[in-house]
């Protein structure tokens, strides 16, 4: 496969399984675009990725395929995920000066050999240096708390593929726990429910603006109802039905039990010194999953301990990622180490 330098600039990657985002030193974040790939079959071509790749779900013919190369946080194929981060950074690149440095962020429990292909996917595209974080660290970074105390503080990550939960100190994470139930999971729980209950298809995308509309955690004041078309599994045709933010939470509500359940299992196992710290700070919630009406409220509930949404927690993890990007000599300590091959 044929290198390129399409770095600019020393950049921050978010490479999350539903979207990737992009910070540039001295610039922010330059880049939010889904992890979405369309290419052709026969030579894997790529035709389209983010937002383009997008608009073609669902509407695609025999010759093209469209795929997440990224799967519960860890890349699923190895050549359209280079690829797609290759066509990304051309997108944000202003000159061919390969880059000194790169951080991207990645989930907490993630393996060696994971390791190596997101190393080797960045090395490919042109990175002279990798280094690499762990998602709930880089989200405690973004969302402005010192890592480096000897204060126990608590992450929970809801991401696309994967929800990070962990508890932070003095620059390392002292216990942690990953789950495969996060935004993604959700979504299929959606179109499950339609498919079971009402005899409905419905694509990926529909069920995606079902849960960000009237998807919730708890009961909510005044109820909300939205209008859902798709395809009638019995009589092939498009049909149309009105479903309730009630309905939808009931679809939902064993993906938020799991969350819930993971954040319970983690304050087990916490250490009762920094327990005490999180029974007086909280618990931080940030990714997309924390959008979810009344999710705090939920896990508040099981918990009874406070809990804060953090300010915009859509980008609160390469917000951090670019923070340690930026002051790379003083986050040294919160990087992952890992054995180079």
């Amino acid at each position: 496969m044929a290198l390129f330098n399409f770095f600019s600039n020393d950049v921050a990657i978010d490479l999350g399984t539903a979207n990737t985002l992009i910070w540039v030193k001295g610039k922010g974040i330059v880049l939010n675009e889904p992890s979405i790939v369309a290419f052709d079959r026969s030579d894997k071509h790529i035709i389209a990725i983010g937002h383009d790749a997008q608009q073609m779900i669902g509407k695609t013919h025999r010759d093209i395929k469209i795929i997440r190369p990224m799967k519960d946080g860890a890349i699923a194929d190895f050549e359209i995920a280079e690829g797609m981060l290759r066509a990304f950074i051309r997108k944000v690149s202003m000159s061919w000066q390969p880059a000194r440095r790169v951080v991207v962020c990645v989930p907490s429990g993630i393996t060696e050999v994971e390791k190596r292909a997101v190393r080797d996917s960045c090395e490919h595209a042109g990175a002279k240096e990798v280094h690499l974080i762990a998602e709930p660290m880089a989200s405690a970074i973004g969302i402005g708390l010192n890592v480096h105390e000897p204060v126990g503080n608590m992450i929970v990550d809801i991401g696309g593929g994967t929800t990070e939960i962990a508890v932070i100190a003095l620059s390392g994470i002292v216990s942690d726990e990953s789950i495969k139930i996060a935004g993604d999971e959700m979504t299929a729980a959606i179109v499950n429910y339609f498919r079971r209950q009402h005899n409905i298809l419905i694509g990926e995308r529909t069920a995606e603006q079902i849960k960000c509309s009237v998807g919730s955690a708890v009961s909510l004041k005044e109820e909300l109802e939205i209008e859902v078309k798709g395809r009638d599994l019995l009589t092939g045709v498009p049909r149309m039905i009105e479903v309730t933010s009630a309905d939808i939470r009931g679809a939902l509500s064993e993906s938020v039990q799991e969350i819930v359940n993971a954040v319970l299992r983690l304050l087990e196992r916490t250490p009762p010194e920094l327990a005490a710290d999180i029974y007086d700070r909280g618990i931080m919630l940030s990714g997309g999953g924390a959008l979810l009406k009344g999710l705090d409220e939920r896990i508040r509930e099981e918990t009874k301990l406070p809990v804060h949404i953090a300010e915009d927690p859509l980008t609160a993890v390469v917000r951090g990622t670019g923070k340690v990007l930026e002051n790379l000599s003083d986050y040294r300590s919160v990087l992952i180490k890992s054995t180079r091959y």
